[in-house]
């Protein structure tokens, strides 16, 4: 007697889809059951995903998480300056959302296990095993489980009939969702190896940008992207619009070494154009209206933020503190940024806010608003521990 039931979260792509017939032949499920998410990645992405999902699997679902994800997750990501060593997350963003997807799909199937393509060396085996074991289901994870080679899983789907977008003179493995596209695999896992341009899809390389720099209006409204160039948009359509614009320029490419969690160093490869630019944009606009501790403090809860983001712990109870801090902060974080897209750079040209407290009369060195003799006194103790301590080691 078979093993009923099982939910796969599916891509569509290789390590998913021999998990399909190695969850029947290895493992004894009777029944695999996919389920794709559509969180803004690219039509064809999806069709495929669902095209093959129903001729493999037993059944398959197509899930559409595009607002979700807009909401739960890159609005979040946007108010908090969602980075992480550097630069805009993605993929882990949305990996949470996926499974709890996936859970509901199990549910639903009456599945006695739910499964995913990860291996035992990256991260988003933590993401879904979090999300998987919270809610008291059995995990099955078969790349991670037998330790397999991706030549490996090759040669299994040629001989099983698997169709995949991979071979092994190209094995890229690439993720994708409206916010990020990430690439890796084969040769690129190497450090000094220069990756050919036709691995990127969604940006143009630097020197093929246009000659002609681009300026762009963004308007924010309680740390929210509202519109673009004056013109209201969904949150959706902004990020899909932005990244096709500054895509076109250059925009958004980052080729870095990245600490995962288990501490493995990896070469990662991502395209993010709207996230850096929304993201530098917002990033901006908070110096013009937080005050001074008000922007020194939230670096640090941005920081912790990127990290449980990363790490796919949005249960754990400091996230949702953590989000009741930066909401409060966000109220002020009204206005307009002009920004210059030009050859892969984003330049903030001026940042205007109805809740700036900067003022001409205070800063300008022409105004006389505040008599500059008042600082003599509070000169006279700056530092002072500092000069006491320097003086008493010249004595000493």
């Amino acid at each position: 007697m078979g093993k009923g039931t099982v939910v796969l979260a599916y891509s569509g792509g290789l390590d998913t889809s021999i998990c399909i017939p190695l969850l029947k032949e290895q493992y004894g499920y009777d029944r695999v059951v996919t389920v794709a998410a559509n969180v803004g990645q690219r039509d064809d992405e999806i069709a495929v995903a669902e095209e093959k999902g129903k001729k493999l699997a037993d059944r398959h679902y197509t899930v559409d998480l595009k607002q979700e994800f807009v909401d739960r997750c890159l609005f979040p990501s946007i108010r908090a300056n969602g980075l992480y060593e550097g630069y805009p997350m993605g993929t882990s963003l949305a990996r949470p959302i996926i499974a709890e997807a996936v859970v509901e799909i199990a549910k639903k199937e009456g599945a006695t296990a739910v499964a995913h393509g990860c291996t035992g060396k990256g991260n988003d085996q933590l993401r879904f095993d979090v999300v998987f074991r919270s809610a008291g289901l059995e995990v099955v994870a078969p790349i991670r489980e037998n330790n397999m080679t991706r030549e490996w899983e090759i040669e299994y789907a040629e001989q099983h009939g698997v169709p995949v977008p991979v071979n092994k003179e190209k094995p890229w493995s690439v993720d994708e969702n409206l916010w990020s596209r990430s690439v890796e695999g084969g040769h690129l896992e190497e450090p000094d190896f220069h990756p050919p341009e036709e691995i990127y899809a969604w940006t143009v390389s630097a020197m093929s940008a246009p000659d002609t720099p681009l300026e762009i209006t963004l308007t924010f409204e309680k740390g929210l992207p509202v519109a673009l160039n004056g013109k209201k948009m969904s949150g959706y359509d902004l990020i899909r619009e932005i990244n096709r614009i500054a895509g076109s320029h250059g925009i958004g490419r980052n080729d870095m070494m990245e600490n995962r969690v288990l501490g493995i160093k990896a070469r990662e490869i991502y395209e993010h154009p709207a996230a850096t630019v929304l993201l530098t944009a917002h990033a901006d606009l908070e110096r013009l209206v937080l005050t001074r501790e008000e922007y020194a403090f939230k670096q640090s809860v941005d920081a912790k933020w990127a990290q449980l983001a990363y790490y796919g712990l949005i249960y754990e109870p400091l996230w949702d503190a953590l989000n009741a801090f930066i909401d409060t902060t966000q109220q002020r974080v009204n206005g307009t940024v002009d920004l210059r897209l030009y050859k892969g750079t984003v330049t903030v040209l001026g940042r205007s806010s109805p809740d700036s407290f900067y003022s001409v009369d205070v800063a300008s060195f022409d105004s006389k608003l505040i008599d500059q003799t008042d600082a003599i006194g509070f000169s006279h103790y700056y530092g002072l521990q500092a000069r006491l301590v320097k003086a008493k080691g010249k004595k000493n």
